[in-house]
């Protein structure tokens, strides 16, 4: 359960996408990777470990092969932001004795879970000092500050039946009551990073990035500990196992771990999947961009994303020919309008990957009813023209603000993405 327990932690210590990579950042340094700045030129060792930070919310990990040439690279994607709720730029509201925060919905929110939980706030702040020096600095409350109350069933006899959550009107926070002075938000952040010595009193909060989070911390539940359960599963877990195996793997050809942020709104960003970050480092790596077509033709990614479980209470929502079972093993996701990369031969190659470790594999195809998600899978295959596959574990509530999959699985899945990286052949005749 090494793996389960430390992605707890990693889990509980990043409530936004910049907590998350500042995290993983600390994990690389403490194993010996070295961080490249993207604006400066540094030759790359054979053996060596590098990692690459963009915007504080997305990074690219990768060790060099020891071989004298560059065959292919072992990749594996994953994103770092969850849906949520994001505060507006003028986010104090006051009214009618209370102080509230105007909230934004960020990606598929499943809205209705948000309700009657203790919040709090992170993200990102920028700031400037008295001498005109614009600085970020990350923050977290980490205590519960706000709370999005229900409307009582005596005032809404039909809740139970049916009821539509309006974001604007319903969603927004209470965090306190209206005083004889305005409440300062930006006052309010100040003191916070004054207290934990990361600003000075003089220095002025410019700007910010906050989000919304549930303070109840992610668990390992169920009898015999089959279960954890959590927020932000999708897809910090992918990050962490990916970027464990990435540590723990013996080195064959080029290993890389990327993880984007802004994938669930598409990836459109200059850190997201559609963005050059990920071809930058590569063409880096390969040192010739003459030979890096060759390259991607010998490379493999491999999007490590959630996938939904079969539930046993919506069974009509399955295919049952395709309904993975939590704790059953890793799923494939196919579609065949390409919303995954994963084909026939980057499957068969994926399973091979899985036998050698005595890994079970499951798939997962949508109803032909029902439409899916996308991942940055397809996005990265076009824009390197690389084979890709997408798997990931099977989940429960996904885009909820609290998610349940297999603590098993977790396991399994770093297992398979181990194997990925050391598999002694990743081509198919």
């Amino acid at each position: 359960m090494s793996v389960n327990k430390n992605l707890l932690d990693f889990i509980n210590r990043s409530p936004t996408p910049f907590h998350a990579v500042k995290n993983m950042r600390t994990e690389l340094v403490k194993h010996g990777f070295k961080e490249l700045r993207e604006s400066e030129s540094e030759k790359l060792e054979p053996s060596g470990q590098y990692f690459v930070v963009r915007n504080n919310s997305s990074l690219v990990a990768f060790r060099v092969s020891d071989k004298g040439s560059m065959v292919g690279v072992r990749m594996v994607g994953a994103h770092t932001d969850s849906p949520c709720l994001k505060l507006k730029p003028n986010a104090v509201v006051e009214h009618d004795g209370y102080v509230q925060l105007g909230v934004e919905p960020y990606g598929g929110v499943l809205m209705n879970p948000w309700f009657d939980r203790d919040l709090s706030l992170a993200g990102r702040v920028t700031l400037m000092s008295t001498d005109k020096i614009l600085f970020s600095r990350l923050i977290d409350f980490e205590t519960p500050i706000a709370f999005i109350p229900s409307l009582a069933i005596h005032l809404d006899r039909e809740a139970n039946s049916g009821r539509k959550v309006n974001p604007q009107t319903m969603l927004p926070p209470v965090v306190g009551l209206s005083g004889t002075d305005k409440f300062n938000l930006k006052q309010l952040i100040l003191d916070k990073l004054v207290d934990s010595q990361l600003a000075k009193k003089t220095d002025v909060v410019s700007d910010f990035e906050l989000s919304l989070y549930d303070t109840n911390p992610a668990a390992i539940i169920g009898l015999d500990e089959a279960f954890i359960a959590g927020s932000r599963l999708d897809n910090l877990v992918s990050c962490w196992i990916g970027l464990k195996a990435l540590i723990d793997s013996s080195s064959v050809d080029t290993q890389l771990l990327i993880c984007n942020d802004h994938e669930e709104v598409g990836s459109g960003s200059f850190a997201g999947a559609r963005s050059d970050l990920l071809e930058s480092v590569l063409v880096r790596l390969v040192g010739d961009a003459a030979k890096f077509s060759s390259v991607m033709s010998r490379s493999l990614l491999v999007s490590a994303d959630n996938a939904h479980g079969l539930h046993p209470n919506f069974l009509e929502k399955h295919d049952q020919s395709h309904g993975p079972v939590l704790n059953a093993g890793p799923v494939l996701k196919f579609n065949a309008n390409q919303s995954y990369a994963t084909n026939s031969e980057t499957a068969a190659i994926l399973n091979l990957a899985a036998r050698n470790k005595n890994i079970p594999m499951q798939s997962f195809v949508s109803r032909s009813d029902i439409g899916c998600g996308s991942t940055i899978g397809p996005l990265t295959s076009t824009r390197l023209g690389v084979k890709a596959l997408d798997v990931g574990i099977p989940t429960f509530g996904m885009h909820s603000i609290r998610e349940l999959a297999g603590a098993r699985d977790l396991d399994a899945l770093y297992s398979l993405l181990c194997g990925l990286f050391e598999l002694p052949s990743i081509e198919v005749a």
